[in-house]
């Protein structure tokens, strides 16, 4: 079933890319990604952007050594999807030796090494999920001057480098989803529940906490800012109880949480969370604290892990959002094959989130399982 699915996605993810171009993503995110091209027109497209990547997966890979550098290996949705990556690398026909992926353990200047060994080293191509986005002009131009293709993945860099890469034709990209996306499926979830649900002490306000990953990241600012608006575009009041940084960590959320519970009580109707692995250490507070979500709070997350799908399911979350590593790792894979077959790329490649409540959780359990 996997594999069928997988397959559904990353055709769905080659029209998406195409509609959206080069340059940064679009400003306003919409569920469906719908386009003004004919349905006729968008077959014909999917089935040509089918052809091209087939060919290039035909082509002699074994030989090309393949550079992949990983902000930090500890990060619950990088480990699945550097491990999907490598899996699509060699089923395109990579050689296992010629990947190499290496843990920048959240160090820019780790990171920054790693890179420049992989151009002494001569690597064909550079994958690079970026400790911090703000360094990826420095990233660029190092790969660049050394005529390496580069794919950026996960963690997107601004709008004016992406336009360089435009100006400049040069052979980069960036994979990934529309973090904007991810924080309004979050508020949507919450405002579907309607106010009378969620405002438990009858103010009129929806009054929630924030627990953030890193605020260097992108999808970090975007989640936290996107998943606010959406309530107030469905009509609702807000009202911020506590903001707090977790750095995508588990046991940190868990005493950020903790320590929210204590000080704003009953108050606290939603937690928001960046990522499921701090909404998993917020499920751990909530519980310790007595809460009960579903009936006296809620709380929401992002990725999609195994084990807050089946908090989902069992009741104890009230959402997640997929983070698709399928057709994001075989996305950023088949953009580097373009590169090295001289297909090339547009300069942003979108992949789109899913929702995820009770009625479709299992379904996503069954595909990441």
């Amino acid at each position: 079933m996997k594999k069928k699915v997988v397959s559904v996605i990353l055709a769905m993810t080659m029209v998406a890319s195409m509609a959206m171009g080069c340059g940064s993503s679009s400003d306003t995110t919409t569920s469906d990604n719908s386009t003004t091209t004919s349905d006729a027109a968008a077959s014909t497209e999917a089935s040509d952007a089918a052809d091209a990547t087939a060919d290039a997966a035909s082509g002699d890979l074994a030989d090309k050594k393949v550079g992949v550098c990983i902000y930090q290996f500890a990060d619950n949705f990088m480990t699945l999807f550097r491990g999907e990556l490598e899996n699509y690398l060699i089923e395109q026909g990579f050689s296992k030796e010629n990947i190499t992926i290496v843990d920048g353990a959240n160090d820019q200047a780790t990171q920054t090494n790693q890179i420049q060994n992989f151009i002494t080293q001569g690597v064909d191509v550079l994958i690079i999920n970026p400790v911090n986005s703000s360094s990826a002009e420095t990233i660029t131009d190092m790969v660049v001057e050394a005529g390496i293709p580069l794919v950026y993945i996960n963690r997107e860099p601004d709008a004016s480098e992406e336009q360089r890469w435009a100006d400049n034709n040069w052979d980069v990209t960036y994979v990934g989803c529309d973090a904007r996306q991810s924080g309004t499926y979050q508020g949507e979830m919450i405002a579907d529940l309607g106010l009378d649900t969620v405002d438990m002490n009858g103010n009129g306000k929806i009054d929630y906490i924030m627990i953030e990953g890193d605020p260097e990241n992108v999808d970090a600012q975007y989640r936290t800012e996107y998943s606010i608006k959406a309530l107030e575009d469905a009509g609702l009041e807000v009202n911020c109880l506590d903001d707090q940084v977790g750095m995508w960590d588990q046991a940190t959320a868990q005493q950020l949480v903790a320590n929210s519970l204590s000080q704003n009580g009953n108050d606290i109707e939603v937690v928001f969370c960046n990522n499921d692995a701090m909404a998993l250490g917020a499920l751990q507070a909530i519980e310790s604290a007595g809460r009960t979500v579903g009936e006296d709070i809620y709380l929401v997350g992002v990725d999609a892990l195994s084990e807050a799908l089946e908090d989902v399911l069992a009741g104890t979350m009230t959402g997640t959002v997929f983070n698709d590593h399928f057709s994001q790792s075989h996305s950023a894979a088949d953009a580097a094959i373009n590169y090295l077959t001289g297909a090339g790329n547009e300069h942003y490649i979108g992949c789109d989130y899913v929702k995820v409540t009770k009625d479709n959780a299992q379904e996503i359990l069954d595909m990441v399982k």
